[in-house]
């Protein structure tokens, strides 16, 4: 199992930028992807964005070209960066490790996008 600690989140304006990090418990170089996801409100938690230990990346449609996923193995920390965001980017986001076939979420961070 692998203990996950989100931390960045909180209140942005609209077109505004925030960054989010996850730092893991185990090293990095054994977790195959490492995740974010996001849930809002009356909705489903979705997948946001993965970054795999190839080094390889996907997005949702609705992030691509404004969120960069990153993963540093030597700090054993994931990041977010989100860009110009939107109101709907607004909700709970959570960071997951994919260890040895098992899921591990963190508590999860507060993003709130509004005027």
């Amino acid at each position: 199992q692998v203990q996950l600690v989100e931390s960045g989140g909180g209140l942005v304006q609209p077109g505004g930028s925030l960054g989010l990090s996850c730092a893991a418990s185990r090293t990095l170089w054994t977790i195959k992807n490492m995740g974010w996801y996001r849930q809002a409100p009356g909705k489903q938690r979705e997948l946001v964005a993965m970054a795999r230990s190839d080094g390889s990346t996907d997005y949702a449609d609705s992030v691509k070209g404004r969120f960069t996923v990153s993963r540093d193995n030597a700090k054993n920390t994931v990041y977010l960066q989100m860009n110009y965001l939107k109101s709907e980017d607004a909700g709970v986001y959570y960071c997951n490790a994919d260890y040895l076939g098992y899921d591990s979420w963190g508590q999860g961070t507060q993003v709130t996008v509004s005027s």
